[in-house]
């Protein structure tokens, strides 16, 4: 269960993915805050709200400008008995470029518990990362040769938010690296078009919506049936609403239930 939820309550983060963007205005500005409620339901289970995701931007000015994204993933408080969760994640983009610098999570899942390190050296296309665990004798240290489309999943997310979403074609299948799990995996995904969508507690919303896969533990095959659905703001936000997706038993939900200081006018929603 562990793993499934780890890739879960983080996979809306590889929701829009295109091409490398090249230095932009950044889609984003400081303190934008997105909460979503993670919901799970399975044969004899209803669906039930049992986790929550945060995030919240940051800039900093000093000794050099830069964006630092924290995010964290959490089962709520009476739910704990059954599986307890704590995920964090925090990056570092360069204000100009959004390129990321720094990435690092701590994961505290039960007795499970797992930190990594990465460091960005784009100068030599280059990823540097540190690994630890209480029961290893010493870190593990790796490093990985960069492509212009390979970074965590965070760093991912807000790198490619700007995209221009008319530059997509419906179905075409495309192809992504993510350095994740101190490893390089795959993704691929489809823009599946424009749809109307209800969130609940929330409103209507014009969105975007894709079809995205995340490689086997292996990095490199695709489990058939394990394909996810996202749907986001048609808007230049382009903020994760709802997705879902399923689990070898049942499926997990997320839905947003907080945005707060987004850059841009929700032109999406209904009114």
């Amino acid at each position: 269960m562990r793993k499934y939820l780890t890739v879960f309550v983080f996979i809306f983060t590889f929701a829009i993915l295109g091409a490398w963007p090249v230095a932009k205005e950044a889609p984003f500005k400081d303190g934008e805050e997105l909460v979503y409620d993670v919901s799970y339901k399975a044969a004899l289970i209803p669906n039930t709200v049992v986790a929550e995701v945060k995030m919240k931007v940051r800039q900093i000015d000093e000794p050099q400008p830069e964006y630092y994204v924290w995010a964290n993933a959490a089962v709520m408080s009476h739910f704990r008995w059954f599986f307890d969760m704590s995920d964090t994640y925090e990056i570092w983009l360069d204000k100009e470029t959004l390129l990321p610098l720094r990435f690092a999570n701590d994961i505290k899942e039960g007795k499970y518990t797992y930190k990594s390190h990465y460091r960005y050296d784009w100068d030599s296309m280059l990823v540097h990362t540190v690994a630890s665990r209480p029961k290893w004798e010493k870190d593990r240290i790796e490093k990985y040769e960069l492509t212009r489309s390979s970074m965590d999943p965070l760093s991912t997310f807000f790198n490619l938010r700007g995209e221009d979403i008319d530059d997509f074609e419906i179905n075409k299948e495309m192809p992504l690296e993510l350095v994740f799990a101190n490893k390089i995996r795959h993704i691929k995904f489809r823009f599946l078009g424009r749809e109307v969508m209800n969130i609940k507690k929330i409103g209507k919303f014009n969105t975007i919506k894709f079809a995205c896969q995340l490689a086997n533990d292996d990095g490199q095959s695709f489990e058939d049936g394990s394909e996810f659905f996202v749907w986001l703001t048609d808007d230049q936000n382009k903020i994760p609403l709802y997705l879902e997706s399923p689990i070898r038993v049942g499926s997990v939900k997320a839905t947003i239930s907080k945005m707060k200081n987004l850059k841009y006018p929700l032109i999406s929603k209904i009114e």
